[in-house]
């Protein structure tokens, strides 16, 4: 059985259900500007509740290390904390993708470094299939656990409806943390 997890940003509360769940992403920042207020709450919610935790980007054109670096000093890094880049801005080039998650990749090497985007991106943006240590893929209307894509992925998000709801490729939440706190690279 795949473990389940959310997502959350500055439009979910501070705490929230984690009744069921195995992981919480939470958004920390986007461009070199932005931070979510409620992210470190959001984060004492799901610790508290023993999940294991991600945060990521959302990534604006612009210097790609700027943007990463600006990432990185918002958060205080435990092992087992997934990091993950937010591409959804159709300015932001592949290249500078690629470039994002490398550079991330280099200065937290102990972590796991992710990309999320949706099925159309991945099909239809992307040219070199590159997703660090993982892809977080977004395709709604379909059976969870299983976006229709080729490419091997690690988290789907299946609806955003009450929440952006994810199913992870682990048996459980003791294999996810097993792998979050490898190595990278595996």
């Amino acid at each position: 059985m795949p473990v389940k997890g959310i997502d959350v940003s500055s439009y979910q509360a501070e705490r929230y259900d984690t009744t069921g769940l195995d992981f919480s992403f939470i958004k920390i920042t986007e461009g070199v500007s932005y931070t979510n207020p409620k992210w470190v709450g959001q984060r004492k919610t799901a610790r508290s509740a023993g999940l294991v935790t991600g945060f990521y980007h959302f990534v604006r054109p612009g210097r790609m290390n700027g943007q990463a670096d600006y990432f990185l000093s918002k958060i205080n890094l435990v092992a087992g904390d997934i990091l993950i880049l937010d591409w959804e801005d159709s300015e932001v080039s592949n290249a500078e993708k690629d470039a994002w998650i490398t550079y991330v990749q280099g200065r937290a090497p102990a972590h796991r470094v992710l990309l999320y985007c949706n099925r159309d991106y991945w099909l239809n943006r992307d040219t070199t299939s590159f997703a660090g240590d993982g892809l977080w893929i977004a395709e709604y209307g379909i059976t969870p656990g299983r976006p229709n894509i080729e490419a091997p992925w690690r988290f789907h998000q299946y609806t955003d409806t009450p929440v952006d709801t994810n199913l992870g490729l682990f048996a459980d939440r003791a294999a996810l943390r097993a792998w979050a706190e490898g190595a990278s690279g595996g």
